[in-house]
């Protein structure tokens, strides 16, 4: 998982949305990426969670969240472990894409009795959720057309609206594949420019599709599209954003329970002890990209407070320009659809819980100082 660390990075690329891509002459983004955790609309991700479902449980993986989840949630913690051993109990929201054609799917979603996630939705941000599993029908990549809209993780939207993008922000996408959270932000506002940034290659790949399939060619200008080391772009662009969004690589508990064989859960967790260190580096590159008075959003797929609230809390106390932004609006905006830990700290941490498996959603705000 973390050797993408040392893989060769591939050619910077300006996005081609209907036309393959083209080299840009620009040092640009950076990112490793093991896993985003979101469970995003696309058909390739629709065969794998009806895969989940019938695949055995990877003990090993099951054995340590036992452990390590039941000291940190208590009573909480059996109910979150049924949602998350069950993927046809998880909930989907529908992401519209405001670029396409939406009358019939917005009949469609009411005839099926989807509501909107955001009645006060942040600029042309619309996402709509049912309070059943239902799953609305992904649709195929065809090159030259745009999807009318996007299956997500609904709780993956709440990094998107914390960073609250503005027209006209310049933002960087830190760790962006698969795309869901570029499409967001896109939805809530044109920025200034906005830069994705993935480096595994595969899933960089995946980014380039997904964005092709969403976004229209007359904004094709306004997105970039990299595959470098995150922990170096504090370095090449420092001061360069206005906003930066770091969906960090962490230990994907939805997926990890799932990983098939137990030599390949023994060694994610293996790996999982090492995940703070590089989110901490890339926290800490993302801070230097921002403008004084910038922001940075950080989020994760994960439960577990080592990868959360401990990585924003040794951040708080090394860098004295930073200081922590209030969510609480945020929470209680969305308090009827999401179950939030009490005990979270330094953010906030989407729970699965029953009629409301979103999640999990780790996500947390800071703001530079000087």
């Amino acid at each position: 998982m973390l050797k993408a660390l040392c893989w060769k990075p591939a050619r910077n690329v300006k996005l081609n949305l209907h036309g393959g891509r083209h080299i840009s002459n620009r040092a640009e983004g950076l990112s490793p990426s093991p896993a985003t955790g979101e469970d995003e609309g696309s058909e390739k991700n629709s065969r794998q969670v009806r895969a989940a479902a019938r695949r055995r449980v990877c003990v090993p993986v099951l054995e340590h969240f036992d452990k390590f989840y039941s000291e940190q949630l208590r009573h909480r913690w059996p109910a979150v472990r049924e949602i998350l051993l069950h993927p046809q109990s998880w909930q989907y929201g529908v992401m519209l894409n405001r670029f396409a054609a939406l009358e019939e799917v917005k009949e469609q979603l009411h005839i099926q009795g989807f509501s909107s996630l955001l009645p006060h939705c942040q600029g042309s941000l619309q996402c709509f959720v049912h309070r059943s599993p239902v799953r609305f029908p992904s649709q195929r990549h065809q090159a030259g057309q745009l999807k009318q809209y996007y299956l997500l993780n609904a709780a993956s939207l709440l990094p998107v609206l914390a960073l609250d993008v503005n027209k006209g922000d310049r933002v960087l996408d830190l760790c962006a594949a698969p795309g869901g959270k570029a499409l967001a932000i896109f939805q809530c506002a044109t920025p200034g420019g906005l830069h994705c940034n993935e480096l595994d290659i595969h899933r960089h790949k995946w980014l380039m599709k997904t964005l092709e399939s969403f976004i229209p060619q007359s904004l094709s200008d306004v997105v970039k599209v990299s595959n470098l080391d995150g922990r170096l772009f504090g370095k090449i662009e420092a001061g360069a954003y206005d906003k930066v969004l770091v969906d960090a690589p962490c230990s994907n508990d939805r997926s990890w329970l799932f990983l098939g064989q137990p030599q390949q859960g023994h060694l994610r967790l293996g790996e999982r002890a090492k995940l703070p260190g590089l989110q901490k580096d890339l926290l800490r590159s993302a801070l230097e990209a921002v403008v004084p008075g910038g922001l940075v959003v950080y989020s994760t797929c994960t439960l577990s407070h080592a990868e959360n609230s401990d990585v924003i809390q040794d951040i708080l106390s090394s860098c004295p320009n930073v200081e922590l932004e209030d969510l609480d609006d945020l929470a209680l905006s969305l308090a009827h659809h999401f179950t939030f830990d009490a005990n979270t700290r330094f953010g906030l941490l989407v729970v699965p819980d029953h009629g409301r498996t979103w999640g999990p959603m780790f996500v947390s705000k800071l703001k530079k100082i000087r």
